[in-house]
């Protein structure tokens, strides 16, 4: 499964940690995803991301296993869903997936 990082499984130590995937960081390239902006949950030090036109987002994609997919869905929790989105790389647009959780507010997320 190819997906789209933007938050907390950009730090290689936790994406290795939680996939289970020793190599998974290794395999990020550099992305963008056109649309949609990086934001705060309410009461939550996480964040998620909302439609936004002219925003964009940078993260990265990588390919996962079927086991550090489950592995990461556990760490995303069951607020955040898998949602189709198209990103761009350096070498043209790609598929992948992203976790988003609703309710995202309108400030932009801080680390």
């Amino acid at each position: 499964m190819r997906l789209f990082l933007y938050g907390t499984l950009l730090n290689p130590a936790t994406l290795a940690e939680r996939s289970g995937d020793p190599a998974a960081p290794r395999r990020c390239i550099a992305a963008i995803l056109h649309g949609w902006q990086r934001v705060a949950l309410p009461n939550a030090r996480w964040p998620t991301l909302r439609r936004r036109r002219n925003s964009e987002v940078t993260g990265a994609v990588v390919d996962v296993d079927a086991a550090a997919a489950r592995r990461l869905a556990v760490y995303e929790g069951d607020a955040y869903r898998l949602v189709p989105v198209v990103v761009a790389t350096a070498t043209g647009n790609i598929a992948a997936k992203v976790w988003i959780a609703p309710g995202g507010t309108c400030r932009p997320w801080k680390e």
